[in-house]
């Protein structure tokens, strides 16, 4: 199987641009603007800091010893392919519809000008929020130290990656030289067949087999039951006959046309729909993510194996073991995949960063979502695309060494012990299958031990043969 190529990038960029008073977007809250409806795009919410049952600080005692972020993209624009039926879609509605009443009325001039699959100004500025956030919340090693990065080779990636580059030093710089920037950027090919644990693509059964077609049709059993009632109330306000994949197509447009803007300014799509069928809106893109990359699939998990492999590595500062989606060359190429380090920075995509997520055991115990309804469960007690993977997630996972304290028959003790504790988009994710104390952290031995799954393959095996389907 052929290997992916690398390249080594200075990072240039412009200068560090802070977020004006009148955006919706913040570095340490990220977007909070209607938050009724905002917090309910699934993939395409931009980042928000999701709350915590578990404090997210650092534990009194400890102190970090190490940070990994595995990042999404920031915001962009629509892929090539919706795109194109968006711009269609419209044109058809303005074609077919004679009258645009109240909230609608902006379509009557509206004219489609969204670009396809690049970063938006808006979400360059979150990826430079989220490089300033990421050395706030570490600088006691960040403040001496410089990130190891990475990148999936597409565009939107690579400069997702700069642009956090680029808030990373602007914080740094304010009370230090920052002599090592620009700083270098391996990047890694999403040329068909190379392996890559940022961008899935090799394993066959999954991207060509039954499983591809899982998440789809859960979708469109969902689609059936919400989609109806708003399809019938927006024929009723236009006189028109506009059919369900209509609807999704408005309904994504809410989103992207509000990404598009520089600040975030709500799109007046958004006013089409009421903050309850976001929510039904929200639901059927958890289930694209849950049933296309996470447990919902069978393969879905294996996708994100070899990047939890290469976290076992950075954890333990050991050689990968890996036979699954890891590069070989590069990770065994201490340029390239170096140990050691105290601050990795790795960029990639929403699937794949679920995917990683379900690898890593984090939404065990979890109420699946269903393909009948929403339900009632909280934040914690559900999966939901819209707190995982959001345009600009990230997931950090912290090494700490922490003082604990004991006996040893009447003389007191005290040691050190190192912990793991992993934070989605801030949120402290309780540790599953280690022992996690009440603050969410296993130590590191017994959190390594855990990740059986990813250790012995994940099910690597069943890429290259026929797969069956899971019952929804």
């Amino acid at each position: 199987m052929a290997l992916g190529l690398f390249a080594i990038a200075a990072l240039v960029g412009s200068g560090y641009a802070a977020p004006s008073a009148a955006t919706c977007d913040t570095v340490d809250k990220g977007y909070q603007c209607q938050t009724d409806i905002s917090h309910s795009w699934g993939q395409y919410s931009p980042w928000f800091s999701v709350p915590s049952t578990i404090s997210p600080a650092l534990p009194s005692g400890c102190e970090y010893r190490m940070a990994q972020v595995l990042s999404r993209h920031g915001a962009r624009d629509p892929t090539a392919s919706k795109t194109k039926t968006y711009n269609a879609t419209i044109n058809r509605i303005k074609a077919s519809v004679k009258n645009f009443p109240g909230k609608y009325a902006f379509l009557t001039d509206y004219v489609y000008t969204l670009g396809a699959d690049q970063l938006t100004a808006f979400g360059e500025q979150q990826m430079i929020n989220s490089g300033a956030h990421f050395y706030d919340r570490y600088s006691s090693i960040a403040r001496k130290e410089t990130p190891f990065i990475r990148a999936s080779s597409e565009d939107r990636v690579v400069e997702s990656a700069l642009n956090w580059t680029q808030g990373f030093h602007a914080s740094k710089s304010r009370s230090r030289s920052d002599s090592a920037y620009p700083y270098p950027l391996v990047t890694i090919s999403e040329s068909p067949g190379q392996n890559n644990t940022l961008n899935h693509d090799i394993c066959t059964a999954f991207e060509d087999g039954p499983s591809s077609t899982i998440a789809a049709t859960a979708q469109a059993k969902w689609a059936s039951i919400f989609l109806p009632p708003i399809q019938s109330r927006i024929n009723t306000d236009l006189s028109a006959n506009l059919t369900q994949a209509d609807m999704i197509v408005l309904l994504d447009l809410c989103p992207f046309t509000t990404v598009a803007s520089p600040k975030g300014t709500i799109s007046p799509f958004c006013a089409l729909f009421t903050p309850s069928e976001f929510t039904q809106y929200a639901h059927y893109q958890s289930l694209n993510k849950y049933f296309g990359y996470g447990a919902g699939n069978p393969l879905g998990p294996t996708q994100g194996v070899g990047f939890v492999n290469e976290l076992v590595a950075r954890l333990t500062d050991l050689p990968v073991r890996d036979a699954t989606s890891t590069n070989r060359t590069l990770d065994a190429d201490p340029r390239t995949f170096p140990l050691g380090k105290s601050l990795y920075a790795d960029f990639s995509h929403d699937n794949d960063m679920t995917a990683v997520m379900f690898a890593m055991g984090l939404f065990e115990g979890l109420s699946a979502p269903s393909v009948e309804g929403v339900g009632d469960e909280g934040v914690d007690a559900r999966y939901t695309a819209a707190t995982t993977v959001p345009f600009g997630a990230r997931i950090y996972v912290e090494r700490m060494r922490c003082r604990v304290d004991g006996e040893k028959g009447l003389q007191k003790r005290k040691k050190r012990e190192d912990y793991v504790r992993v934070l989605v988009n801030d949120r402290v994710m309780p540790l599953q299958g280690c022992g996690a104390d009440a603050l969410g952290r296993c130590t590191v031995a017994r959190y390594v031990e855990s990740l059986k799954f990813a250790r012995e393959g994940g099910r690597w095996g069943e890429c290259f043969v026929g797969n069956g389907t899971a019952v929804l």
